[in-house]
């Protein structure tokens, strides 16, 4: 190829890729745009929640001081943990992962590229909705936990907890949307040649890490929406007058807390483990035993969430199986550490910036997780579980384990966005202002607690032994922040002032090293091919190939194209025709931003009518980014057969509905649990009346949802073999004894007497039907869209993919409606019975 036909590929790439101008880049969905704006907007989130951090540090450094109000303080200390913790840590590591990930698997975009966008504006308007409470001065002061009954109505009667709720869940969406993003374009879109086993560390750190969204936030997402409904319905959830009980909400909010924890982690791991190696000069040692000790980090994190409840009252023998789980869990970051140790031991390491932040990161977080052993015994534990040690250890494990690796991978990247260095003189004075400070805060904090300082406190007598302890760690605090501020202004300062970077400039061995500084929208000219796990170590020519204009270059479709690999072997399977520029994510987001401001005023005929505008939104997103046909034949290059996604029956698309059923699956799971928990350890459950739901009409209904699945499933099956006769009759025959279906189980729910504001069980009950009939109703709509998009042509034996990918919906929906009936409805009656 020409050096003129190599120009015009780039021309045609940088056209087709390009973000548009002004104003309207607002609609811009490529992943380098929406990670930077999640770094950008996390990192200002973060500036708030340090500045309510020193409010709280400046009330605490002497006794009895009244520069905040008790009320004030609470929402203080309320938000500057819901700030940090929800709109800063996870967003920003969301972010990095959002940016790097196809640039690290030689990959064009992230697959679903306008759910990333529509996952920012949901954080974007979440956390302006939890911060305008903090602006009226109605800021929730529960905690960051908020945990029941002091955040229920009768103990914060105003409507902070409300802002808490709502802008929490709509900044969960945008996790659960990250998550299922990075899990699909991880396992479905991996340079050629890039296995399982040759996929860099930092990869698998985010593939673990979404996945644990994916089965992490659904039980949080599930106890803010039962609270709400229980403060704006008076549904008794958690109220033990009604059949409920408080400590549900402890459950379900710690079955996603303690995973978050290691959420957060995670991605900062995957930051040390890329990084090591490069100022090590050599591959890090242990690949294999550090992929198994992330997986099995992952898995075990899942079966502690107790931990933070041993001072509840649960069971001796539950307390020593968490205490033990909790043990364990320090096995394989264990092995972790040790791998980064030896691979520092065995290299020659040069210690650049980002490795002085990857230093005081193994300082700060061996210290934690020695404090966090230590927690992990019950009598210990009972101890100092409500005073400032725990404070201490969770700033060692978060701020160590999480901003010290932030901070190295941001310096490391940085040249890969602005393609200038950051000042070297400067950011060691930003990383020992901030070290030292931090120490000084958290490092006395530990005496602190053990001295007998309660948390949340506003403030103290002087003479109980706290005071010069509380100073200096003030002191601290304002060091640390000094160190913060000074670090961030080397990072503005560069964009203008930093000198340009040469190619690779820290001799890098990753993919993302491999482009021209900064990338181009589009990444890789030529989507690269990999034989190894370090390329730009053991591919002399790989930045070269991917830079030029070869033949997987060209744009077969005139779209944003990918190409699709197997999740195993990374093969070359399809061609994948990505959507470009588009306005649906940010009007979607802002459309479900009014419903979720017209619940906070009460307002909720306009809040039904702007959920109902959103639905429509959401399917016209749906019909717009549905498959376009773009031919019927195959596209043969470099002597591979590829066909366009839409002409297969497997891809991104079905893995994605999959993997968001998955969450789903979770969030229905949890509020099975919490079924179980109430029936069995609610004080008051079995007084409560039960209103009787018509079993045979359930069972009808079952049938029919049954026959129903059959015929959608044997319709793909059909379509899949090349057969497409009479598929818009069986669509339509789907459709319509889905909307019996729909009509049986609206009846059900209409003439069933459920008590729902005084007992829990008819509150339960309700939400479950109101479960099952949405699901109904989204299975049919999807349906009917397919049916329309056969009679349009869009559709058939030529394109069977779309009905591939509502087949699993049907599928989940069938296995839920039946476990339901059985385990809701069934399982009651026969238990009363007996």
């Amino acid at each position: 190829m020409t050096d003129r036909n190599s120009t015009e590929v780039h021309q045609l790439l940088t056209q087709i890729w390009a973000n548009l101008p002004g104003w309207r880049s607002l609609a811009a969905v490529n992943h380098g745009t929406i990670g930077l704006r999640f770094i950008v907007t996390g990192m200002l989130f973060f500036l708030i929640g340090g500045v309510l951090a020193m409010l709280i540090r400046t009330q605490l450094a002497l006794p009895e001081q009244t520069i905040v109000s008790a009320e004030v303080y609470a929402q203080l200390f309320s938000m500057h943990g819901s700030v940090m913790m929800f709109l800063f840590a996870i967003p920003v590591l969301e972010g990095i992962a959002i940016y790097l990930i196809p640039k690290m698997i030689g990959s064009r975009d992230l697959l679903f590229p306008r759910l990333s966008a529509f996952g920012y504006f949901c954080y974007l308007f979440g956390g302006l909705i939890i911060l305008f409470s903090l602006v009226l001065g109605i800021a929730p002061a529960s905690g960051w936990f908020m945990y029941t009954p002091l955040s229920s109505s009768e103990f914060s009667p105003g409507p902070g907890s409300d802002f808490w709720l709502l802008g929490i869940t709509f900044v969960e969406i945008s996790a659960l949307a990250a998550g299922v993003e990075l899990t699909v374009s991880i396992l479905s879109s991996r340079a050629r040649g890039m296995t399982l086993s040759r996929m860099p560390l930092f990869c698998w750190y985010i593939l673990v890490m979404a996945m644990m969204i994916v089965f992490g936030f659904p039980p949080l997402i599930l106890a803010s929406i039962l609270l709400e409904l229980e403060r704006a319905a008076g549904m008794p959830f958690f109220a033990v007058a009604g059949g409920g009980d408080p400590l549900l909400w402890q459950h379900l909010f710690w079955l996603f807390g303690h995973p978050e924890v290691y959420i957060i982690f995670l991605p900062a791991a995957g930051i040390v483990s890329t990084l090591i190696p490069v100022f090590s000069g050599r591959p890090i040692v242990g690949y294999r035993w550090i992929v198994i000790g992330v997986i099995l980090t992952g898995f075990i994190s899942f079966g502690l969430w107790v931990h933070h409840m041993f001072t509840v009252g649960i069971p001796q023998l539950a307390q020593a199986f968490f205490s033990v789980a909790s043990m364990l869990v320090a096995v394989p970051t264990a092995i972790q550490v040790f791998a980064w140790l030896a691979t520092l031991w065995r290299g020659n390491v040069v210690f650049r910036l980002p490795m002085l932040w990857l230093c005081g990161f193994l300082v700060v977080f061996v210290c934690g997780g020695l404090t966090g052993v230590m927690l992990a015994l019950v009598p210990f534990n009972w101890q100092v579980h409500d005073t400032y040690f725990v404070v201490a250890h969770m700033h060692y494990v978060l701020v160590g384990g999480m901003f010290f690796p932030l901070m190295a991978g941001l310096y490391y990247w940085l040249p890969l966005v602005s393609g200038r260095m950051p000042s070297d003189s400067i950011g060691r004075w930003g990383f020992w202002l901030t070290f030292i400070g931090f120490n000084l805060t958290f490092l006395l904090m530990h005496l602190t607690g053990l001295l007998g300082m309660p948390r949340r406190i506003y403030t103290y007598e002087a003479g109980l032994g706290w005071d010069w302890l509380n100073f200096i760690s003030s002191i601290g605090g304002f060091i640390m922040a000094t160190g913060v501020a000074i670090t961030l202004l080397d990072l503005l300062l560069h964009f203008r002032f930093g000198k340009h970077s040469a190619a690779n400039p820290w001799q890098a061995d990753t993919l993302e090293w491999a482009m021209p500084l900064p990338p181009p929208q589009y990444n890789f000219a030529s989507l690269p091919t990999v034989n190894s796990r370090q390329p730009l170590w053991q591919q002399a020519d790989v930045a070269e190939a991917a830079a030029a204009a070869a033949e997987f270059s060209h744009s077969y479709s005139g779209l944003r194209e990918n190409w699709g690999t197997t999740p195993l072997n990374a093969r070359l399977a399809k061609i994948l025709c990505l959507p470009g520029n588009s306005w649906w994510p940010l009007r979607c987001a802002l459309v479900l931003a009014v419903v979720c401001i017209s619940l906070l005023c009460r307002q909720y005929a306009l809040a039904a009518l702007a959920a109902v505008i959103a639905v429509g939104l959401l399917l016209c997103w749906s019909w717009q980014n549905g498959a376009r046909l773009l031919s019927d034949k195959p596209v043969i290059t470099q002597n591979t057969e590829l066909r366009f996604d839409y002409q297969t029956t497997d891809g991104p698309g079905r893995i994605g509905m999959i993997v968001s059923l998955l969450a789903n699956a979770v969030l229905y799971m949890s509020l099975l649990f919490g079924w179980f928990y109430l029936w069995t350890a609610a004080p008051l459950w079995s007084s409560v009346q039960q209103g009787p739901v018509p079993v045979s009409a359930l069972a009808a209904g079952g049938v029919i949802l049954t026959v129903t699945a059959w015929q959608f499933n044997r319709v793909c099956r059909q379509l899949a073999n090349g057969d497409d006769t009479a598929l818009l009759r069986r669509l339509c025959y789907c459709a319509a004894t889905g909307i019996t279906h729909i009509a049986l189980l609206g009846g059900i729910f209409i003439v069933t007497p459920l008590q729902y504001t005084g007992s829990a069980h008819d509150a339960v009950i309700t939400v479950v039907l109101l479960y099952l009939l949405g699901h109904a109703c989204l299975a049919v709509l999807l349906t009917l869209l397919q049916a329309i998009r056969v009679r349009l042509g869009y559709v058939g034996r030529s394109a069977p993919y779309e009905p591939q990918v509502i087949k699993p919906l049907w599928l989940y929906y069938l296995a839920v409606y039946w476990l339901s009936t059985a385990l809701f409805f069934l399982l009651p009656l026969g238990w009363s019975a007996s």
